[in-house]
């Protein structure tokens, strides 16, 4: 797969994740799920590499999708935005366990460079698992591997995050 004009299943699969990511965002959040897919889709074209294959597209998509919510909160958090009010706690399980509550991207974002740094496969199970929101059946399906991967992937991911919360 290359960086070249997308194919209309992986945009309609990108579009059905942003979809699904963005209705945890709280009500008046400005970003629609198609100008995700496209900021997402123009992020991975500028890397101009190829991608080996399906898995490696969607963790270069999960990575890019992450990235940009992330920049999105960072603006949202300066104090010309309302940045000065208090930031809500880091919730460490799935979407479909908290579904409509709004998600600390600044917290998962500096605990998934640290994640990254110790184990890049893990943090793309957790960036599509509990940022986008995918199921672990898609997750699974998307990088290649099997569910029950993907469960013990999640299990170590959710223990690793809960001890580095309970040290910081």
């Amino acid at each position: 797969m290359s960086a070249a004009p997308i194919d209309r299943r992986l945009y309609d699969e990108l579009r059905r994740l942003a979809a699904r990511r963005m209705a945890t965002e709280p009500s008046g959040h400005t970003l629609q799920p198609t100008a995700l897919v496209h900021e997402t889709w123009m992020r991975l074209q500028s890397l101009e590499s190829e991608f080996t294959d399906r898995t490696h597209f969607f963790a270069a998509a999960a990575t890019a999708m992450r990235h940009i919510l992330i920049d999105r909160a960072r603006r949202v958090r300066r104090v010309k935005h309302g940045g000065e009010l208090a930031r809500a706690a880091l919730e460490v399980e799935p979407p479909d366990d908290h579904a409509g509550e709004p998600i600390d991207m600044l917290g998962i974002a500096e605990l998934l460079e640290r994640l990254e740094v110790r184990d890049p496969e893990l943090a793309t199970v957790f960036t599509m698992r509990y940022v986008l929101g995918c199921t672990v059946e898609e997750t699974a399906e998307a990088l290649g591997v099997s569910a029950g991967k993907i469960k013990k992937d999640v299990a170590f991911a959710r223990a690793w995050l809960r001890q580095q919360l309970e040290e910081t």
